[in-house]
């Protein structure tokens, strides 16, 4: 019984790999610059998004955005749509995570060729996201000063995938007792040199820093 698991779970991964490796092609063809955005439920995801949105429109930056919800609900793409760009929600039907085939079926209905930068929302979730690839250029996670100093420890799995940790809602430090130190000792060990910002998506503290990165990864932004 365990061995056919197994089996199962691997066929399952390896098929979605496949996947996650069509999407790429698509997203490079059409020279756009794609990331995962993970995080815990309430941990600014979609307030990163859309600041990171008001700050890239004013450089003429075309983006694009696909929401992923666990119910049939468009409030995250509404607030998207909202802003004045192109969103696509997607509903898991109860899935705790986003996949390659959901993320391929999204961008059908995206203008992905007249787009600089895709931001894809997973669904709020620290385990079953980790394990799956959507065929994105970076994967990003927000953890937010509320959420604890632990969370490396009890959920080392997404701290292993990651290219960029963003530390989100720093301007609760003073209120809560959040040991940055500790923190980024076990963000280290899982991955040593992990590219962190600290942000507060509230105050726009920290997000130039984000924001100047990210626009380096795009190839519309280059000389």
């Amino acid at each position: 019984m365990t061995k056919s698991r197994i089996k199962i779970v691997e066929k399952i991964l390896s098929e979605n790999d496949h996947m996650a490796k069509a999407n790429r092609q698509r997203i490079d063809a059409a020279n756009t610059y794609s990331i995962n955005v993970m995080a815990s439920p309430g941990a600014g995801k979609t307030s990163f998004i859309l600041a990171t949105i008001h700050a890239l429109l004013d450089d003429k930056i075309k983006i694009g955005v696909i929401e992923g919800d666990t119910a049939p609900v468009t409030i995250d793409s509404d607030k998207v749509s909202d802003a004045g760009v192109p969103a696509v929600q997607i509903n898991t039907g109860g899935e705790c995570h986003l996949d390659a085939l959901m993320v391929g079926n999204a961008l059908d209905q995206m203008p992905i060729k007249s787009l600089d930068l895709l931001m894809v929302e997973n669904v709020g979730n620290l385990i079953c996201p980790a394990a799956f690839k959507l065929g994105t250029h970076s994967n990003i996670l927000i953890s937010s000063i509320p959420e604890g100093d632990d969370k490396p420890y009890k959920y080392p799995n997404i701290y292993r995938g990651l290219d960029v940790l963003i530390i989100n809602k720093i301007d609760l430090l003073p209120y809560l007792e959040f040991d940055m130190d500790y923190f980024k000792q076990g963000v280290e060990i899982l991955n040593p040199g992990l590219k962190t910002f600290t942000v507060s998506c509230k105050t726009g503290e920290g997000l130039d820093d984000w924001l100047s990165w990210l626009k380096a990864k795009i190839p519309s932004t280059q000389s």
